[in-house]
């Protein structure tokens, strides 16, 4: 789950299924009881007719877990953490860097930096469309070391500069999924 809407689809088909729980996050759902087999089934079906996927392996759920991580920070956190990414990764998943690090690289073909500067992008991206915060509030909101990098970072990226893509009138945007 990497949004609000797919937390609220969990929640919805944990409802008709009538399997109770406590929690639903990103990534995570504490259900109060153990369910059958059959529930899991059912659950399973109603999740990917949604486009969503239960998952049952524990590397493809930690996988999950750091895009998680990602996705809060950039999209929903104001605040930076307190460590740098590769410790505050650390200290919320409770294994080594170089371990998460490779294993992403391997499962997904992109480094976490990769991942972390694509989501990035994309929140910039937002945020130039809202056309509410300038450059320079962009650039310290998502905690870039200036304006300078930010619009380098962009270009590379989209191959555009952030003004000439907040002038475009069609604005090509990802969902937050595809990334």
């Amino acid at each position: 789950m990497v949004s609000n809407r797919c937390k609220l689809k969990v929640k919805e088909e944990l409802k008709n299924l009538g399997i109770g729980y406590e929690s639903v996050d990103l990534g995570n759902a504490e259900l109060r009881d153990s369910i059958s087999d059959e529930q899991r089934a059912l659950l399973k079906k109603a999740l990917l007719k949604s486009g969503l996927e239960l998952m049952d392996d524990q590397l493809a759920i930690l996988i999950e877990k750091i895009k998680n991580i990602v996705v809060e920070m950039v999209h929903h956190s104001e605040d930076a953490p307190k460590l740098k990414f590769s410790e505050f990764l650390e200290s919320q998943l409770e294994y080594d860097y170089t371990y998460l690090s490779n294993l992403f690289s391997e499962t997904t073909g992109t480094t976490i930096e990769q991942f972390i500067i694509a989501h990035k992008i994309e929140r910039v991206k937002e945020l130039l469309i809202y056309d509410e915060l300038s450059l320079t509030e962009i650039s310290f909101q998502l905690h870039y070391s200036s304006v300078a990098h930010l619009s380098s970072q962009f270009k590379k990226v989209t191959g555009l500069t952030p003004t000439y893509y907040k002038s475009l009138k069609k604005k090509r945007r990802k969902m937050l999924e595809t990334l």
